[in-house]
């Protein structure tokens, strides 16, 4: 009977006691919870409340497994196993501390800032320092769970041992990875580029999504996703929009008629901005830039608040004017010359050009080539 009691009593009063404190601990932090809202602390605490079970459950059978003198020739096996448990409950439930502890400082930083640049900026580091933290804890609890094995222990002096020539074989094999680490650790700290960016890479325009040690994730405008090392951008040059203020300048082009009214499309211009809600008001303008034999270029300078806007801007405005052209100005719009060439009498003796182009004999205007199609169009 003792020996069907004594096991029962101690696996199944660490079983009840592991719950009863697990209860009984949720119970404080919901009810922190609820006083504080203005922190989410005890929230997030409540999110390890089943490693933390673990831990308590593992440590209470490994103490006092002994006692219960159940399966003795596998005493051995079952206490490594409860080890081994143990170790990995206790890094789960420091991972989720670290991560509250993080989380509540981000939200305290980012309520106190109302600057969005900065607030990205510290999002991108909190991101990549609980990357950091995490494999940390992993690398050093697989670690610990190794040594609990003797052959391991005794094969940790010849490791230490060559350790110097494991290192330079692992740099070498590893060298981008590596680089892309300390790339990753100088975005992370240098606010190169943070979570949140907009940047134009490789001539595509988007918003960063995420970074971790390795590589870098970007969101497009027709939602692609860009994925590259971090390194290139450490090593080669890149737009980004969301460094400093978040105010941009748009560009946006027309080719008309020489004949165009500038004067009045750049009224038309401040009408067509007056109209749109996306324009900032800061400044707006109109010029030639350039010209050809049969155009020229005019250019209107609109502003907006951020990269979307500007975007939102240039669309309106191009659509817009072209309408307004077409309606009020057709005349104003590029024109294709159609007509006939006339070489200059007397060219070649009179004769006939090569191109059949030329006057006759009897001083008629020029013949179309026979296998020459009748052209039309506007004048």
């Amino acid at each position: 009977m003792e020996n069907l009691l004594r096991p029962l009593i101690v696996v199944g009063g660490s079983v009840v006691l592991t719950l009863l404190i697990g209860w009984a601990t949720d119970l404080l932090l919901r009810k922190a919870d609820e006083r504080h809202h203005e922190t989410p602390m005890w929230g997030l605490l409540r999110r390890g409340r089943i490693p933390y079970q673990l831990v308590l459950c593992a440590a209470m059978l490994r103490g006092s497994y002994d006692e219960a003198q159940l399966l003795q020739s596998r005493q051995a096996v079952i206490g490594r196993t409860l080890t081994l448990v143990l170790i990995g409950a206790t890094a789960w439930l420091v991972i989720r501390i670290a991560a509250a502890i993080v989380e509540t400082s981000y939200s305290r930083y980012a309520r106190a800032h109302r600057d969005p640049a900065r607030v990205r900026r510290v999002r991108t580091q909190v991101t990549l320092i609980m990357r950091v933290v995490s494999a940390t804890v992993g690398v050093v609890a697989v670690a610990t769970m190794l040594l609990t094995f003797p052959a391991f222990r005794a094969a940790g002096a010849s490791l230490l041992a060559s350790a110097g020539i494991l290192g330079i074989v692992a740099g070498v094999a590893a060298q981008s990875t590596l680089s892309n680490m300390f790339a990753g650790l100088q975005i992370a700290f240098g606010d190169m580029v943070r979570i949140g960016d907009t940047v134009v890479v490789d001539g595509e325009w988007g918003t960063v999504e995420e970074i971790t040690l390795t590589f870098l994730t970007v969101r497009t405008w027709d939602e692609r996703r860009l994925t590259m090392p971090v390194s290139y951008f450490t090593s080669k040059p890149f737009e980004n929009w969301s460094r400093g203020t978040p105010q941009m300048t748009g560009i946006v082009y027309w080719h008309v008629d020489h004949t165009a009214p500038t004067d009045a499309m750049r009224e038309k211009l401040r009408d067509i901005l007056r109209e749109c809600p996306a324009w900032d008001g800061r400044a707006y303008g109109l010029d030639v830039t350039d010209t050809t034999p049969n155009t020229m270029q005019v250019r209107a300078l609109v502003t907006a608040k951020d990269a979307d806007d500007i975007w939102t801007v240039r669309v309106t405005v191009r659509e817009r004017m072209i309408r307004w052209l077409t309606e009020e100005h057709p005349y104003a719009l590029p024109r294709v010359n159609t007509a006939d060439a006339f070489l200059p009498r007397g060219r070649g003796n009179g004769g006939p050009s090569r191109d059949g182009g030329g006057p006759s004999r009897d001083g008629s205007a020029p013949r179309r080539m026979q296998h020459e199609p009748p052209r039309t169009g506007p004048r």
